[in-house]
């Protein structure tokens, strides 16, 4: 029904106004009696198999909605009936700020992926914050992506970092601290060593200062070399980071099969989607292997099927993410994963009982 009829609808409108479109009427209709127990009987997939625990929190599933869908925590009761194991929230500033220019999201349908500039809009912590603090459902677990606003120099970043979390701390499970989106001009040089520990230092010493800290992870981009990725690695052990999320959008254009001068009319952004499944893949299985698994990895990028999550989960990831995968492939897809890790899960305990 997605495919067929919901998604052609979808795609006829502007991106960001589709996205827009859906968020509204998910609110309206979740309000109708019935509504919501529908959605977890079409969509919601329980099995004791799919159960993880990973960085001290319990999740029912490792199936996740990533950051940059529900900026600002309007819908996360909603999300819950669909099936997601966790929704992370954000990238949450400190202060509100609009973004980037409009149209700033676009469609590369014969890739399966979207181009996005969108410049962390967002209300800000403050709005955030007390809008999670009202939320119904509290078993979803909830992860907060915090970034500077864009007006603040890099010089000052880690006391946006820092506001961001003391704002949201009562309100999410963990963090991701989010140094690798392509849309903030110079947020990715906080990625390189010396800045990176120095943000990531004072952020945790907040955090480890309280009496329950949260888990805190760091998200990074799929361009990195090896080289930088071993010192992610090592910043890593240095700063007590609880895991990594791997990986944010792609400023690359390589090996697409839209149109070249059609992708470069769109300008800059970060690329997301099919194209990015293998690089984010190799990331997990280098970041996994080079840690001796000792560090707990979210897969993200690409995962359009449950072959997709395998794949990441197989390589050493231990929670996935979806964005770009959920708007190609529609909400069934949480469900179509989860069935196919239930399924891998009783293959494996009859295997093991032989």
């Amino acid at each position: 029904m997605y495919k067929s009829f919901v998604k052609p609808a979808l795609f006829s409108l502007d991106a960001e106004r589709a996205h827009h479109f859906v968020f509204d009427n998910l609110r309206r209709a979740a309000r109708l009696p019935g509504t919501k127990a529908l959605l977890r009987q079409l969509y919601d997939y329980q099995h004791p198999g799919l159960a993880r625990e990973v960085f001290g929190l319990k999740f029912p599933n490792p199936v996740g909605l990533a950051a940059g869908f529900d900026k600002n925590a309007v819908l996360t009761d909603e999300l819950a009936t669909l099936g997601f194991g966790f929704v992370e929230i954000g990238t949450v500033t400190p202060r509100p700020q609009p973004g980037n220019p409009a149209p700033r999201l676009f469609r590369l349908p014969q890739d399966e992926a979207l181009v996005n500039r969108m410049g962390f809009n967002n209300d800000g912590a403050a709005a955030v914050a007390a809008r999670l603090a009202r939320r119904r459902n509290r078993q979803l677990i909830i992860g907060g992506n915090i970034g500077k606003n864009k007006d603040t120099p890099n010089e000052h970043a880690a006391a946006d970092y820092v506001a961001g979390f003391e704002t949201l701390a009562e309100v999410v499970d963990y963090f991701v601290v989010n140094v690798s989106s392509p849309n903030t001009p110079n947020l990715r040089q906080l990625q390189e060593k010396k800045p990176l520990i120095e943000l990531l230092q004072q952020v945790q010493a907040r955090n480890l200062s309280r009496p329950a800290p949260r888990p805190l992870l760091l998200k990074i981009a799929p361009d990195l070399t090896d080289a930088q990725l071993d010192d992610i690695l090592e910043i890593a052990r240095e700063t007590q980071l609880s895991g990594l999320v791997a990986t944010n959008t792609t400023i690359s254009r390589a090996n697409l099969t839209s149109d070249a001068a059609y992708v470069a009319g769109l300008g800059a952004g970060g690329l997301s989607g099919r194209p990015l499944r293998a690089r984010a893949t190799e990331v997990i299985r280098y970041l996994h292997q080079k840690s001796d698994g000792a560090l707990p990895i979210i897969g993200s990028g690409g995962v359009h099927s449950a072959a997709d999550a395998l794949e990441k989960l197989a390589a050493g990831a231990s929670l996935v993410q979806l964005y770009t995968g959920f708007i190609y492939e529609g909400p069934a897809l949480v469900r179509r994963i989860n069935e196919q890790l239930a399924m891998s899960s009783e293959q494996r305990a009859a295997s093991s009982e032989q």
